[in-house]
């Protein structure tokens, strides 16, 4: 057994979690990067290809559902982001104590988070029965509530388990255990790719159905990921007894967590203005986005996963005072992130007709508004992986406030003020694309010069371990 306890009666590391310490924080930088950063790219991806099998399983009922799921994804992300900025938060402050080495803390955080995300479950059930007054109240038009309604309440559920799953996630990254995450996200998608076959063109299923094949395939998630957790041994699994109401076990968690729940609930929450902007251009127009942010991810969440794993490197080794380091990993993690934005964008547009091909329920004109819109959100692409890399150094070092701004900046200033101007000069459909293409292009300029200023502060803060050679 590698769980093992020393004189003092600290918790040690698993032989492996102390092999993946060592290589984070001595060897060779680019490799950390890449054989971290690409399983959770990959991850990242086939989360993507989730949210594109239920906009084509819509797509296979109408265009009209098409809609649906794109208008009604950005108010469950509004729900959502409490548990996903508390899953980034606390996997940072895991991260700092792991590359500190302090272990006892390291297990504190992990159980304590995992309690308080079950404190959160209890409190998205409590939803259930006003699914209709919130899709009023975020604005949604009568004819896609009345479409999607019921989806939203078995999205509902299907959230629960989301926010179980994200935490983990952030648990087993913070370990740098990115094999495991890749392998359960396999397991997942099998499941999800049967389920939704299965329920939508075998049973002439509906919304509902393509709902419940989500619910059932992150259920599954979650059962692994409580086996795992209950089961396993070291610092990074859960114990009844390192569950805690203390102040330096649970006040870094919750500080760094705020901003980044704040920050993805106003970013969803912009989206949900900027789609029912869109409405002017008509119900079509709204779905034509949503699939454009769908084809978007395919290149954006690959970013996100180099995002996530030079955050967690970058965490560790600032915990560990390897400042050198943590600028090697920034401009590592920009770098794979703006190629891979170049990379994929360039095969999406070179196949575009084909792809929109996938949505567009044999409609010619919701085709030619799919192919106008990611025309124009494309080119932001590469900045958008600058920015990624200017996340992932802003996540790494606790600076959540800055990934606030930056995420405010891009809905409130390059986006809805930008679309508003758009609509002001009528130029008609293009301006769903063209501010697509704003607002990505400005939040990377925007991140990458606070990336600089950031880094200029860091190096005169640390100037000593600099001036090492």
């Amino acid at each position: 057994m590698d769980l093992k306890r020393n004189g003092t009666d600290k918790m040690e590391l698993t032989s492996r979690d102390a092999a993946f310490r060592e290589k984070s924080l001595n060897a060779p930088v680019w490799k950390v990067v890449l054989s971290t950063g690409a399983p959770l790219a990959l991850y990242q991806g086939l989360q993507q290809l989730f949210t594109i099998l239920d906009t084509m399983m819509a797509a296979h009922i109408s265009a009209e559902s098409v809609s649906a799921v794109a208008y009604l994804a950005q108010v469950l992300l509004v729900i959502q982001s409490v548990g996903t900025g508390l899953s980034v938060g606390s996997g940072i402050q895991i991260s700092r104590a792991f590359g500190t080495g302090d272990i006892p803390m390291v297990q504190k955080r992990v159980s304590t988070v995992y309690a308080m995300t079950a404190l959160l479950c209890g409190l998205v059930l409590l939803l259930l029965p006003f699914a209709d007054p919130i899709l009023r109240l975020s604005g949604t038009p009568e004819a896609l509530i009345s479409v999607g309604a019921s989806y939203f309440r078995v999205q509902l559920l299907s959230t629960v388990c989301l926010l179980f799953d994200n935490v983990y996630i952030a648990v087993e990254r913070a370990r740098g255990n990115s094999g495991r995450i890749l392998r359960l996200n396999l397991a997942v998608i099998l499941a999800k790719l049967s389920l939704t076959a299965l329920f939508v063109y075998v049973l002439n299923g509906t919304l509902v159905t393509i709902a419940l094949a989500s619910l059932l395939s992150n259920f599954l998630l979650l059962v692994l990921g409580v086996r795992n957790t209950l089961s396993g041994e070291g610092a990074f699994c859960f114990s009844a007894g390192s569950v805690t109401r203390e102040a330096a076990v649970v006040r870094p968690m919750l500080v760094t967590s705020f901003p980044s729940m704040l920050e993805k609930a106003l970013f969803a929450f912009g989206k949900t203005i900027v789609n029912a902007m869109s409405t002017r251009y008509g119900a079509l127009c709204v779905g034509a986005m949503g699939v454009s942010n769908n084809l978007g991810g395919i290149t954006t969440n690959p970013q996100n996963g180099f995002q996530d794993g030079g955050a967690a490197i970058i965490s560790q080794n600032y915990g560990a005072g390897r400042y050198r380091r943590v600028v090697s990993a920034f401009a590592a993690t920009s770098l794979v992130s703006m190629l891979l934005g170049g990379v994929i964008s360039g095969i999406e547009l070179a196949n575009l007709n084909f792809l929109a091909g996938w949505f567009d329920s044999g409609n010619p004109e919701f085709h030619r508004l799919i192919c106008l819109v990611y025309r124009y959100e494309a080119l932001g692409a590469i900045p958008l992986g600058l920015n990624a890399g200017a996340l992932a150094l802003f996540y790494g070092l606790g600076r959540t406030n800055l990934t606030l701004l930056v995420n405010l900046a891009r809905v409130f200033v390059f986006r809805i003020p930008v679309f508003w101007i758009l609509n002001c000069l009528d130029i008609g459909e293009r301006a769903c694309g063209i501010v697509m293409l704003v607002s990505n292009a400005g939040t990377g300029l925007f991140s990458g010069i606070l990336a600089v200023l950031v880094l200029h502060r860091f190096r005169r803060e640390h100037r000593e371990a600099f001036s090492k050679t």
